[in-house]
């Protein structure tokens, strides 16, 4: 009878072991998907995720593209934000430089930060930043306004993708979010994003 107990008592200690051992894995893996996402995404430039530059390509070519600018805020984010120009035509290659303006209109400092991407999305591992307001956090002090700039180019190597002869228009967005939630947006874009790329 002690015996059986005792191995009855093995199996179950083994189940429970593999079992805590999966949870575990999946609680590792969930914490690691969020950085792993946004690391695969500005790699391949997935979901129209735009590349951060080092430095200017060193090469324009004579083709041209138009790019557009978007901005939008969170439905209870209380900035408002837009673009100071709403496009501009810039030669593959060349460095340009637009600006976003954001006002806070409470009585209170408010911290943002922005989500970006860029359409259509095939473009972008094609679209670089060299400076932008969208790598850090932005706080506005209440009723203060800030013009946010901008520093772009697009990567003469789109010239080499035949995918890309159609391109002649890019529309580079942003939405502002209260910083910390941003991250939880990302996460939630991807799937919509795929559905409407389909």
């Amino acid at each position: 009878m002690i015996r059986r107990w005792l191995k009855t008592l093995d199996r179950n200690t083994k189940v429970v072991s593999a079992c805590a051992v999966v949870v575990t894995g999946m609680v590792g893996m969930a914490y690691a998907a969020v950085p792993l996402y946004d690391l695969f995404c500005s790699v391949t430039g997935y979901g129209g995720t735009t590349r951060i530059a080092q430095y200017d390509p060193g090469q324009i070519l004579e083709r041209e593209v138009t790019v557009r600018f978007d901005a939008s805020v969170n439905r209870d984010f209380p900035w408002t934000f837009q673009p100071l120009q709403r496009e501009m035509t810039v030669r593959v290659g060349e460095t340009a430089l637009a600006f976003y303006r954001a006002t806070n209109t409470t009585d209170r400092p408010v911290t943002g930060v922005a989500s970006y991407n860029v359409t259509p999305f095939k473009m972008g591992p094609y679209f670089s930043k060299l400076e932008c307001f969208c790598f850090n956090e932005q706080t506005l002090q209440p009723g203060e306004s800030m013009d946010m700039p901008v520093i772009f180019f697009v990567d003469p190597l789109m010239d080499e993708e035949e995918r890309l002869d159609d391109v002649r228009t890019v529309t580079l967005s942003y939405t502002f979010f209260t910083a910390g939630e941003a991250e939880l947006y990302e996460t939630a874009r991807a799937p919509l994003e795929d559905a409407e790329a389909s």
